[in-house]
């Protein structure tokens, strides 16, 4: 059985702020009734399967979920200006269309505010390359916003607007 809600973590680490957004985000889908959701750890699938050397299983898996999934929520620290390695290898590995159809929320985190841009001018146009309809409300957090791992009020205010929207969209976009 797939997940109405899929969500996938960029992040090379199991415990990360992009990570904490990811599952607030899903937490918020959950109680708008968009269906169960399922974390996809991008960092977990085989290296080989990624990369696309090797069939493997728990890649297609992952990839099945994502295009059988109504909302995606895409999470990822930001590197050099632009979002995870593990991401990239990941949607390379869709068709050319997977998300249409599908509403996504992009969510990104990193140092300090120099790479906010990266949501609008990376994670947008990537998901829009596989045809998500991209919710206007993407989110991005900074180290500042974290006290001991934990977001601060406004930026689980702006995942909450966003996880509205996607919501919203859901519920009138049609596959």
């Amino acid at each position: 059985m797939s997940a109405s809600v899929v969500g996938l973590s960029g992040s090379p680490a199991p415990v990360s702020r992009s990570r904490a957004l990811l599952e607030l985000a899903l937490a918020a889908l959950e109680r708008q009734g968009s269906g169960p959701t399922r974390l996809i750890d991008l960092a977990q699938l085989p290296a080989d399967g990624l990369l696309g050397r090797r069939e493997d299983r728990e890649v297609t898996a992952a990839l099945r979920a994502v295009s059988e999934a109504g909302v995606i929520v895409v999470s990822t620290p930001i590197y050099r200006a632009t979002y995870s390695g593990l991401l990239k290898v990941f949607f390379d590995l869709l068709p050319q269309d997977a998300l249409a159809g599908k509403v996504a929320i992009p969510i990104a985190t990193g140092g300090g505010a120099g790479h906010l841009l990266a949501v609008d001018h990376g994670l947008r146009p990537l998901l829009a390359s596989v045809g998500a309809l991209v919710v206007a409300n993407g989110v991005y957090g900074t180290d500042a916003q974290f006290r001991n791992g934990v977001p601060e009020p406004p930026l689980v205010e702006r995942i909450e607007r966003a996880a509205n929207e996607a919501a919203a969209l859901a519920s009138g976009v049609t596959t």
